[in-house]
């Protein structure tokens, strides 16, 4: 697919005119990371932000204990490393690339000036960080406020959601990733999971899982306990 093509169909740029996405194009640098390549490290200084073509990258930082905490996973069309490049400043965490990985890089001198120019390019940044900024929103209250189960309940929801309200998904990242990502250990999510199985609240063959009970799982999700 052409650079102008692809630019096309990232949902920061949808929408824009034909001129307006030439010009997104004349700042765009594409770059290549290999699995387990490192994008940018916590501390750096923020010159620009991302956008994934293909591919995941991981968003996490790293206790002075050396344990992990994902912050997310990003995937295709969705954008990073924007709100410390716009702030002035330098990236808050480390990002690597979780498979073969292909990005638009904007440098942040580059996008100003074109938001200077489009301000329905700003428009479309602002929605898509108004949702993600509720996404986190929810993620903090999960890991401070829920127990694992219904963190877990409240993130198989989301990815129901996010493959338009199928009840049936593929995890698109290991259990140890999910664990890490829900704030616990890979050792304990497996009980869960075989717990929700075992209640039928949910169906687990490889990484497809089946949503077999809604109605509990939002129960779980919203602070109910999961009985024993």
């Amino acid at each position: 697919m052409a650079l102008l093509d692809r630019i096309s169909t990232i949902p920061l740029f949808q929408g824009l005119p034909r001129e307006q996405i030439e010009e997104v194009a004349g700042i765009t640098l594409e770059q290549s990371f290999d699995r387990g390549e490192t994008l940018f490290l916590e501390g750096a200084k923020a010159g620009g932000f991302y956008v994934i073509v293909s591919g995941k990258v991981k968003i996490y930082k790293v206790s002075l204990e050396g344990k992990e905490q994902i912050l997310h996973i990003f995937g295709g069309g969705e954008f990073f490393g924007e709100v410390p490049v716009f702030a002035g400043g330098h990236y808050p965490a480390h990002a690597v690339a979780l498979e073969a990985t292909r990005v638009l890089y904007f440098s942040r001198d580059g996008f100003v000036r074109l938001i200077q120019k489009e301000p329905s390019l700003a428009m479309n940044m602002l929605a898509i960080l108004c949702h993600r900024l509720r996404r986190f929103t929810h993620l903090v209250e999960d890991l401070s406020l829920k127990e694992v189960p219904g963190r877990l309940a409240a993130y198989l929801l989301y990815l129901s959601d996010r493959n338009d309200g199928s009840d049936r998904f593929d995890l698109d990242i290991t259990k140890g990733q999910l664990a890490s990502l829900l704030g616990t250990i890979p050792e304990t999510l497996s009980r869960i999971l075989g717990k929700l199985s075992q209640q039928e609240l949910i169906e687990v063959e490889g990484k497809s899982i089946t949503l077999l009970d809604r109605d509990v799982l939002e129960s779980l999700a919203a602070g109910e306990k999961l009985v024993a």
